[in-house]
């Protein structure tokens, strides 16, 4: 259900400004950590931290997409059996202009969030010496993928739809002349900025304890030697007494 009128404004408020602000940092720290995964580039060393900031931004969309703005909630995302009419109305190039995510969208962020959680999660596992980098890398260059496929249904939605997405998800507005009789969406809570800024900050908490030099330029090659130390101390210590 959508709110007040939007006054004499031309345009109405669709994406809160927290999501907004989590949608421009995510993409930021993925391009960080893509253009930094290999060993000669020249920022190889935030590698480690652009995960990392990914795996705060994950955490908090999780959580806001329960108590967020309208549209931002996973409960007001299209359904499933909606894919599908979505689907013939492309095929006719005549798609129906959606306030939110259209039905496609909406099972596009839930795609790209699992497969971030398994880039991240395959990376903590390869920083630690669990795995070798091939299944990270095969996750990692799949959601690139998606990533691709997502922004290039972007510009063809703005295009079908005649109305800029991208632009919508900078400034948070619609305007009325796609969506006549819209309303304002609903805003969230202040105990759900409350609650936001609470999960952000015990995120950031447990992984500066279970690495405090997360957050910042780190050697991966001396952190795969780190682990290496930490998981065979008693070799180690043994190789020490043969000297």
């Amino acid at each position: 259900m959508l709110m007040t009128q939007a006054g004499n404004s031309d345009s109405f408020r669709v994406w809160d400004a927290p999501l907004r602000l989590f949608h421009w940092l995510l993409v930021a720290a993925i391009t960080i950590a893509f253009l930094s995964s290999e060993g000669d580039s020249p920022i190889a060393d935030w590698h480690m931290a652009a995960g990392w900031t990914a795996a705060v931004l994950l955490a908090f969309r999780l959580v806001w997409g329960f108590i967020g703005g309208e549209h931002a909630r996973f409960f007001n995302f299209a359904r499933p059996s909606q894919i599908l009419p979505h689907l013939r109305e492309l095929t006719r190039g005549r798609p129906k202009a959606a306030i939110g995510h259209n039905p496609l969208g909406a099972f596009a962020v839930v795609v790209l969030l699992a497969a971030i959680g398994g880039v991240l999660w395959t990376g903590i596992l390869v920083d630690a010496g669990q795995i070798d980098e091939d299944l990270h890398e095969v996750i990692a260059y799949g959601l690139l993928a998606l990533i691709a496929v997502h922004v290039i249904a972007v510009l063809l939605m703005s295009v079908l739809t005649r109305e800029n997405l991208a632009r919508a998800m900078v400034t948070g507005r619609k305007r009325f002349a796609r969506h006549p009789g819209a309303r304002d969406a609903r805003k969230p809570s202040l105990m759900a900025m409350f609650v936001g800024a609470i999960v952000i900050a015990m995120t950031v908490l447990g992984i500066v304890r279970y690495n405090p030099a997360a957050f910042g330029p780190e050697n991966r090659d001396g952190a795969s030697e780190r682990h290496e130390i930490v998981d065979h101390p008693i070799e180690q210590e043994t190789d020490d007494d043969h000297d």
